[in-house]
């Protein structure tokens, strides 16, 4: 595997509009990402590809990210920046009338949709042990872009390795197959501190069978620097009890803003560990399944079990999309 390194909980884990793509998109950029490359040749990936059978998917155990710092040798956590809001549309068919959303603490999907296909478990190999996150497949210039968590690409200072992406993933099938991850890609802030606040990041995926992510499953709405407190949809593949990884859970609610330890967002729900990186969304339609990708799941405090918090997707955010959606798929 070819390594460059680049400029890009629970405490229990939950582990205007521009046309697209790239120049647009370009206008917020914040500061350099750091990227790791991962599987870039096609051996490597097919090695991967092999490397996850249902077994070790079955037996992947969620992480348990840092808890956010309120100082030390790092200093407190920096806030996100906010730059000049946008956002890229849905590449699935155009969304319906958006309606309200319908509170929901941490309940199976049953709605069906584009979130059926574009959500999804991830699966890594950190630290000599298989472990899982979520992730979700977004609009993006090389048709290839996954939005996760930080944690779920990087963590206690080293890469995770046998990065796949599962969209779909129920009850141990594949029905999209599994993609390989060619480019990990996360913010500074993460990559030297692990700060909360700006826990995201994206993958980019090689194609399979010579069709690119999104051109297999559609991808959603992606925005950045937008409103606070709004309506939000929070989905993810919880694998700790009570949930098993096994279905697709959501929560809705309107977001409120950690009061605490973070810049966070927030949001009643009672998904576990494994729902890390799963995405949220605003002005997400309940008949199509498609909406805006605004955050994913981040983390949540012990004390705290039923509020799940995710970042703010600001400059810092934008700037790993960018340079995500800007990278060759191979």
């Amino acid at each position: 595997m070819h390594r460059r390194l680049a400029l890009l909980s629970i405490l229990t884990l939950a582990t205007g509009a521009a046309a697209l793509p790239a120049a647009a998109a370009q206008a917020g950029a914040g500061p350099k990402p750091v990227a790791e490359e991962a599987a870039d040749t096609k051996t490597e990936q097919k090695a991967v590809t092999q490397y996850w059978t249902p077994e070790k998917m079955e037996e992947a155990q969620p992480l348990t990210p840092p808890a956010p710092k309120s100082g030390g040798k790092y200093g407190a956590p920096g806030e996100p920046t906010t730059g000049i809001p946008w956002e890229a549309p849905p590449t699935s068919s155009a969304p319906g009338q958006p309606q309200a959303a319908k509170a929901s603490s941490g309940t199976a999907w049953t709605g069906g949709g584009a979130i059926t296909k574009t959500a999804g478990r991830v699966f890594f190999t950190y630290q000599g042990r298989n472990a899982s996150c979520s992730g979700n497949a977004v609009t993006s210039a090389n048709k290839s872009v996954v939005m996760t968590a930080g944690h779920c690409v990087k963590m206690g200072g080293a890469f995770h390795t046998n990065w796949v992406f599962v969209p779909g993933y129920d009850k141990g099938a594949r029905p999209h197959g599994t993609w390989v991850a060619s480019k990990l890609l996360t913010t500074p802030q993460w990559d030297a501190r692990e700060d909360i606040n700006h826990d995201v990041a994206a993958v980019v995926v090689a194609p399979l069978q010579g069709r690119t992510l999104t051109d297999v499953v559609g991808g959603q709405g992606v925005a950045f620097n937008q409103g606070r407190r709004q309506q939000m949809h929070s989905f993810g593949y919880p694998a700790a009890a009570p949930y098993d990884g096994s279905k697709l859970i959501y929560c809705s609610g309107r977001a409120f803003d950690d009061f605490l330890m973070s810049k966070d967002h927030g949001l009643t729900c009672n998904m576990t560990g494994g729902s890390s990186g799963g995405p949220w969304f605003v002005s997400f339609d309940e008949k199509t399944g498609l909406g805006t990708q605004n955050s994913v799941n981040s983390f949540k405090y012990n004390f705290a079990p039923n509020w799940m918090f995710g970042p703010y997707f600001g400059a810092e955010a934008q700037a790993v999309y960018n340079a995500a959606q800007n990278t060759n798929a191979l």
